[in-house]
């Protein structure tokens, strides 16, 4: 049965290459606001499931299909991908020397039934206390952008992480163990 990841995302396809996944990747143009009112692992579950059903729609036949995202919460404060180099530094001196959680939610989408499956994983990190040229040197580095955030874990950030309590690769982009139990539970294990 193929397999379809519906995101343009490196850091996830990266992860199931060095997993041993074989896939195909069918990038998605969704809205990604966030509803007023809407949970954070409520968030990121529907735009998971939005992501597999976009992609889905490009398929024939049988197919398994993965939607992902990852969203960053800090104080109850939603952060997603930086706009800018300001709003980047803002982040990561608001992230400095205190814990957040880091939400993935993802769709398991099975063609040609549509079955879905879909499950949120979180993943406290804690940053260490980080000086004002700790933030102006990382933003330099332009790696806080296009990252939840405004940080990559697997990358220069992590000289910042004091600890994580968690799935390392949910941070990252995947829960790989979650997705483990969400094939066994299709009947599909690669």
């Amino acid at each position: 049965m193929r397999f379809i990841l519906a995101s343009a995302s490196p850091r996830r396809a990266e992860i199931l290459r060095n997993a041993g996944f074989s896939f195909e990747v069918y990038p998605t143009d969704i809205d990604e606001s966030r509803q007023f009112g809407e949970e954070p692992a409520a968030f990121v579950v529907r735009l998971a499931r939005e992501k597999a059903a976009a992609a889905a729609q490009q398929v024939d036949g049988g197919a398994l299909v993965l939607g992902g995202d990852t969203i960053v919460v800090a104080n109850e404060l939603v952060m997603g991908k930086p706009r800018d180099a300001h709003e980047a530094a803002a982040m990561l001196r608001d992230l400095s020397g205190r814990g957040h959680r880091v939400l993935t939610g993802i769709a398991l989408l099975r063609l040609p039934d549509r079955k879905m499956l879909t499950a949120v994983e979180e993943t406290r990190v804690f940053f260490a206390p980080l000086t004002e040229k700790d933030v102006n040197d990382y933003v330099a580095t332009e790696e806080p952008f296009g990252k939840a955030g405004a940080y990559a874990i697997q990358g220069y950030c992590r000289r910042f992480i004091a600890r994580i309590e968690g799935d390392y690769w949910n941070v990252v982009g995947l829960p790989l163990s979650r997705f483990q139990k969400m094939l066994r539970e299709m009947g599909r294990l690669q």
